[in-house]
């Protein structure tokens, strides 16, 4: 054990011999490290907020009639889930599910009496559907639908975008028009209770929103297009999903189950956008810090070569010799690396205390705030990584000096 630590503190003696070069070696290889920390902490960010928005908008699971996933219907709810109150019951008595919301999604024409508009309306449970969306849908004005008053009937909550088009505002009466399950025509007023915006402006030109009793009243059934299903943690979706999929079969009920990353097309190509994109940086970034290492330990060989010579004169293995500038590239790569990791982690903390705000991406109505995620996993992953290769490359760079003739190399100039 001592000979290793004898092995150890030569190496970090010649590591210093040129400040200089190595504190340039060790800056640079902590940038790149940062970089690539925060690249990838600003994707796993990503990846966790749109998994969250994607799960708060559709339920970590959604359960509908078999056909209904397929989008083909000759008349609304054709495959519509019958008995949901039933199959809610019986989906809350397991003990990994938190809430059941039934949604019933439905479309048409909404008239403020001058203008009519088509819309993509939702009937939902309004004590438990504001509670799930969370930031992810933001109140403009007025209430959502819990928060009504009686007597006034129905009430409906509008994206912003819907509600400049038809002039509408807390208050307003509108009309509901849209096809009964029956092929018919059938219309229902309501009265404007909120305005939302989701962060989407396309959503918010056609979003509507109105109590699952009134959208049932509306197409004249009692079935809903679906039931959401919110898991205590996101986690247990893909198990939930195989045990819910095992009981139906068992019941023989005609069910499908749809997991929240089956529903969530946006997020599976965002993530393949920023998979390849950091994934081509972070190449980038260890091939800069390999090459610094290996410039630094090439000039180390190089000027020591009569060093190497007398070692060997000594009695020392090439093996011997090659272990000090392995042992000294790894103290440089994994000094720069712990760096580098210090680093990223202020920036981390900075950007979290800060509160800066990102533009709207193209699409989108509403910003974001700038910040990166800390894994311990990939910190450890990437000084790991670091720290191997500038000790592969100092082991290839020193190989052939190593190797030489111990004549050749006292005599090198």
């Amino acid at each position: 054990m001592l000979t290793k630590f004898k092995w150890l503190s030569m190496a970090l003696k010649n590591a210093m011999r040129n400040r200089r070069r190595s504190l340039v070696t060790l800056a640079i290889t902590a940038t790149g490290t940062a970089a690539a920390l925060l690249g990838g902490g600003f994707a796993l960010y990503t990846y966790e907020s749109l998994a969250e928005a994607s799960a708060r908008d559709t339920g970590h699971l959604v359960l509908a009639a078999r056909g209904h996933f397929d989008g083909v219907e000759n008349m609304p709810l054709e495959h519509g889930l019958q008995d949901a109150a039933a199959l809610t019951h019986r989906l809350l008595a397991r003990p990994e599910v938190k809430r059941v919301l039934p949604r019933l999604q439905f479309s048409g024409l909404v008239s403020n009496g001058d203008k009519s508009e088509i819309f993509l309306g939702t009937g939902v449970d309004a004590a438990q559907e504001f509670l799930v969306k969370g930031p992810f849908m933001k109140r403009e004005a007025g209430e959502l639908l819990d928060n009504q008053a009686p007597g006034k009937g129905p009430g409906m909550v509008i994206g912003k975008g819907l509600a400049r088009i038809l002039n509408a505002r807390p208050g307003s009466v509108l009309t509901l028009m849209a096809t009964t399950v029956n092929g018919s025509l059938n219309a229902v007023d309501v009265n404007v209770t909120g305005i939302v915006s989701t962060g989407i402006s396309d959503i918010d030109k056609r979003l509507a929103m109105v109590d699952l009793a009134t959208a049932q009243a509306l197409l004249l059934t009692n079935k809903v297009s679906t039931l959401s299903v919110y898991l205590d943690d996101i986690a247990l979706t893909d198990a939930s999903a195989a045990a819910l999929r095992e009981a139906g079969a068992g019941n023989g009920r005609a069910l499908e189950v749809r997991t929240w990353l089956q529903q969530a097309v946006f997020y599976q190509s965002v993530k393949g956008l920023y998979d390849r994109i950091f994934g081509f940086l972070g190449a980038i970034v260890l091939v800069i810090v390999l090459f610094s290492v290996t410039n630094t330990l090439a000039m180390a060989v190089l000027e020591r070569t009569r060093e190497i010579g007398t070692l060997r004169a000594m009695g020392a293995t090439p093996g011997e010799v090659m272990r000090v500038f392995t042992l000294e590239g790894l103290a440089l790569g994994s000094g720069g690396a712990l760096a580098g990791m210090l680093l990223a982690g202020g920036v981390a903390l900075f950007l979290l205390l800060a509160g800066i705000q990102m533009p709207p991406p193209p699409g989108r109505s509403n910003g974001y705030p700038l910040m990166v995620s800390v894994s311990a996993s990939m910190y450890a992953g990437t000084v790991l990584a670091v720290a191997l290769l500038s000790a592969a490359a100092s082991w290839f760079i020193s190989r052939k000096a190593a190797r030489q003739s111990v004549v050749e190399a006292l005599a090198h100039v």
